[in-house]
């Protein structure tokens, strides 16, 4: 792979564990939107690493393969890898948030991991680098499944769950932009918090995959967008709003209609920018971006989705047919995750 251009689908060598290192068969791997901007829009630089590398950062499977002081593992042991590999041993590191390593010098990748500088899950077996990233799954989660809650189902858990003080009864979120992660964030504020929930996407199937996990409203994207969430909270606005796209229209969208006192959080990586003043946007909202989430969330979310409270639509694809998933993404064809089962 190189950037710009597609990926290829080529043989590489089965890879062995070193010192407190795990091989992991994988049994699903997801496919995300974010890989799409690495083949169609980054250039030489932008990032602090280089192809080639296997794509896949949304990775679950069974141990295959355990290096030295590997104790706490089992060779057939159903797991899930946690995706950020920062440096282990920073402040943020040593807690389990190693998507925000403050010493990305001494990380396997600088702010990357499995899919993102390092080769990733979309082949037969990933070499995990540190066993602490190998997170074991709980009973009745099949690793396919399981896979998209690495990233699709973590990411907007982690953006929910910092503002759940927000999220008490008789407040509002609004999920903007329906696609791989949104309609997860869609299930996670059901299952997690009281909050009532409003899902804005461009396409009517998308908003019908919205109401189908439980959102009490959906509003199609337009010029009367803001107008209609603002009809539906009485004037207020939302408590929270979720941009999973990022672009200048729905970021536009997001402070027209959030509420004073409110969250307007960009996980989307769409590019676009915010202009922001003091009366430009509603008192004391904050602005924030997430990256990813932690992984004691990501047991969290593990537990969810085994519990059948988070479960990600998603359509499998054989390792070969891999590209046919990418061009349905970019076409916007598909709902919810594609699956790469090798």
């Amino acid at each position: 792979m190189r950037w710009k251009s597609e990926p290829e689908l080529v043989e590489v060598p089965e890879p062995t564990p070193g010192p407190a290192q795990v091989v992991v068969r994988i049994g699903g791997a997801g496919a995300c939107h974010s890989d799409l901007h690495l083949m169609d829009e980054f250039e030489p630089g932008t990032l602090p690493w280089n192809p080639p590398f296997t794509l896949g950062h949304e990775n679950a499977g069974w141990v295959h393969a355990l290096g030295d002081g590997v104790t706490h593992l089992a060779v057939g042991q159903p797991v899930a890898v946690y995706g950020a590999w920062g440096c282990g041993f920073c402040a943020r590191c040593r807690v389990g948030v190693d998507a925000y390593c403050e010493n990305p010098a001494e990380a396997p990748v600088p702010s990357g991991g499995g899919g993102l500088g390092l080769d990733g899950g979309m082949s037969e077996y990933e070499l995990v680098p540190d066993a602490r990233h190998v997170v074991a799954l709980p009973e009745g989660l099949d690793p396919a499944d399981a896979a998209p809650l690495t990233d699709a189902g973590l990411t907007p858990y982690h953006a929910i769950r910092r503002s759940r003080h927000r999220l008490v009864p008789g407040s509002t979120a609004v999920v903007i932009g329906v696609g791989g992660l949104g309609h997860v964030g869609v299930q996670i504020l059901k299952a997690t918090t009281a909050t009532r929930v409003i899902a804005v996407d461009t396409r009517a199937e998308a908003l019908e995959l919205a109401q189908k996990y439980g959102a009490d409203l959906t509003v199609l994207s337009g010029d009367t967008a803001a107008e209609q969430i603002r009809e539906a909270t009485g004037g207020l606005g939302a408590d929270l709003v979720l941009d999973f796209v990022g672009a200048d229209a729905t970021l536009r969208l997001g402070a027209l209609a959030a509420r004073m006192v409110s969250d307007l959080t960009i996980v989307g990586i769409a590019g676009g920018t915010l202009p922001v003043s003091f009366f430009g946007i509603p008192y004391e909202m904050s602005v924030t971006t997430t990256y990813w989430g932690s992984r004691p969330e990501l047991v969290e979310v593990l537990d969810l989705g085994a519990r059948g409270l988070v479960r990600p639509q998603t359509t499998r694809f054989a390792l070969e047919d891999a590209l046919s998933a990418y061009r349905q993404m970019r076409e916007k064809t598909l709902l919810g995750r594609a699956v790469i089962v090798p």
